[in-house]
């Protein structure tokens, strides 16, 4: 290990953060947590010692004994000399898929499958198919997922009705190197459960008004294109067209995450944060919407398969200036974290944009945010999370969005106020929430 002290610490720290570190020294956020990191930083000038190890960890430790670590992943750790600790993470700059994304999740959670009470190996019983599948743990990704790899067709049978404004989110994975055909998922109406094996081979929907949007990786034989057919019930294809995206390259990144936002007759789909369709009649006034069905066709080599996973279908549309300004709290389930962190999901991005946008027309407003999380685990650490994600969350919207963090207080509730029943999956979904409160 290397020690600088004096005025070299100063440009040595510089020379040497990761690029995440050297973001949050510029964005001077004035949280506990980033007040304490600039301290320490800011204490290299005056006699403090600095640290980098071989795995690119720095450490700084203060005339007063205080002790700063930022680890290269960008997570912070401060031991006061008191003997406190506190703890952040500075590892928000790769959250935002782009800059355009402005797809904001529905108000309210009406169906959420995370295949956790299934058991591995098994199909899950909420599930029918006229094919096979079986749940599978991966070992880069969380959870459970439900793996494809024939041919056949999959009904969700815990959706069963559809409004005229919803959002579908889900997660969808692929073998390395694949290069089959793409996956389809098909929206439209059932009249008798046995009804979905019409779902995801016939464009015509049997006279039904219906769906098929079809997603695949770059390198697949899909050829990076978000297939669209769409019917009104008459028989005939009113919508048949392709759309190339770049968000999706299995050379790069074999998971997509898949958004679909329908506002009356309007679809958006989004794929890993590119909006790849926007299309303004593409549902039928009367259509009676209630089926949303997954389907893998055509031919496939036996080492390819798909797995998807973490299906959000939430309800509503988001008025966020309305309740933010005028009720005084608006509650949002867009703003997701990876599994007990504090780390944001980078679909949380439209979300978190569509706050600011609020927060930037309403300067002078004041607001806390107040975690919330479901009541699976420990209270305690459940508590201390919601802390943590509701610090999370104001770090962004100050570094990222420009928000003023003397606007933005921060707390957290864990589990101890739930709006929703915790024994079911959409019930925790909607008990995992950041609310912000105007003060």
């Amino acid at each position: 290990m290397v020690i600088f002290c004096a005025n070299a610490a100063q440009a040595q720290i510089l020379k040497n953060l990761g690029d995440k570190a050297k973001a949050k020294i510029g964005q001077r956020a004035n949280n506990k947590v980033d007040k304490a990191m600039d301290k320490g930083l800011d204490k290299a000038e005056e006699g403090a010692k600095v640290k980098k190890d071989s795995d690119g960890d720095i450490k700084v430790k203060e005339a007063d004994g205080t002790k700063t670590k930022i680890d290269a992943d960008g997570d912070v750790k401060i031991k006061n000399p008191d003997g406190t600790k506190e703890k952040g993470t500075t590892n928000t700059s790769a959250l935002a898929f782009t800059s355009k994304y402005d797809f904001v999740p529905g108000e309210k959670v009406v169906a959420y499958e995370d295949f956790s009470a299934a058991a591995v190996g098994d199909f899950p019983t909420n599930w029918n198919t006229n094919a096979t599948a079986e749940i599978v743990s991966l070992n880069n990704k969380e959870g459970k997922w439900l793996k494809i790899q024939k041919q056949g067709i999959f009904h969700a049978e815990f959706i069963k009705s559809l409004p005229d404004n919803f959002t579908l989110e889900f997660d969808l994975g692929v073998n390395d190197g694949f290069d089959s055909q793409p996956f389809i998922i098909s929206i439209g109406t059932l009249n008798k459960p046995s009804d979905y094996t019409d779902y995801g081979h016939h464009a015509e929907f049997r006279g039904r008004p219906g769906l098929h949007l079809a997603f695949g990786p770059a390198n697949g034989r899909v050829s990076a294109k978000s297939r669209l057919l769409a019917s009104k019930g008459d028989g005939d294809q009113h919508v048949s067209n392709d759309v190339e995206y770049k968000g999706w390259d299995n050379s790069k990144n074999t998971f997509a995450h898949i958004s679909l936002w329908r506002q009356k007759e309007r679809l958006r789909v989004y794929v890993n944060g590119e909006k790849v369709w926007d299309a303004p009649r593409v549902f039928a006034p009367a259509g009676k919407y209630n089926a949303i069905v997954f389907a893998m066709q055509g031919s496939y080599r036996p080492e390819d398969f798909y797995v998807f996973n973490n299906i959000r279908l939430a309800v509503g549309a988001a008025d966020t200036r309305n309740k933010l300004i005028t009720e005084g709290k608006f509650v949002t389930r867009g703003i997701l974290f990876d599994v007990n962190s504090d780390k944001i999901k980078p679909e949380s991005s439209g979300a978190l944009k569509d706050i600011a946008n609020v927060l930037k027309e309403n300067a002078d407003v004041k607001v806390k945010i107040v975690g919330h999380t479901d009541a699976d685990g420990d209270d305690a650490k459940n508590l201390d999370l919601s802390k943590r994600r509701a610090a999370s969350v104001k770090n962004y919207l100050v570094s990222e969005h420009g928000i003023s963090a003397g606007n933005l207080e921060t707390d957290g509730k864990g589990e101890s106020a739930p709006v929703d029943k915790n024994t079911t999956a959409e019930g925790k979904a909607n008990n995992r929430r950041v609310e912000f409160i105007k003060q």
